[in-house]
């Protein structure tokens, strides 16, 4: 059981782990032991994630998401197979609470008629000193 939240539990039934060699430093221990972590979670399908909490994971635009819905999480920051399993279970936890709360809708603002008249003279000030800077090249 992988808990989530009070009310989401996910079940080891429904994470799918395979264990494939590292790369990197290690030396010959490396070449021999299956120590990096792939954790699957089938997003589309999942019984324990309630509807909106799906919808809003799987418009996520998330290079880790595969194209059926399935989420594919790879571990092999450390060593040892058991770190990297629990790696690879926390980061499944973060992304799933990243999206338990509904993101705030945007209210459209107009600014203020005092903000416009800052702004404008604001750029009437720039121009002006862009204009001195120059010089008069009738003249010469």
């Amino acid at each position: 059981m992988l808990t989530v939240s009070r009310s989401i539990v996910l079940p080891e039934a429904e994470l799918v782990e395979r264990f494939l060699r590292a790369d990197g430093p290690g030396g010959q221990h490396v070449n021999r032991t299956e120590s990096a972590v792939e954790l699957r979670f089938d997003v589309q399908s999942s019984p324990s994630l309630p509807d909106e909490v799906r919808e809003r994971l799987l418009a996520r635009n998330d290079r880790r998401l595969t194209s059926e819905g399935v989420l594919v999480i790879q571990a092999r920051r450390f060593r040892d197979q058991a770190r990297n399993r629990d790696d690879a279970r926390e980061r499944l936890v973060e992304i799933i609470r990243g999206v338990l709360v509904p993101p705030k809708k945007r209210i459209a603002t107009k600014p203020s008629r005092a903000a416009k008249e800052r702004r404008l003279v604001g750029k009437q000030q720039r121009g002006k000193i862009k204009q001195t800077r120059s010089r008069d090249w009738s003249r010469e």
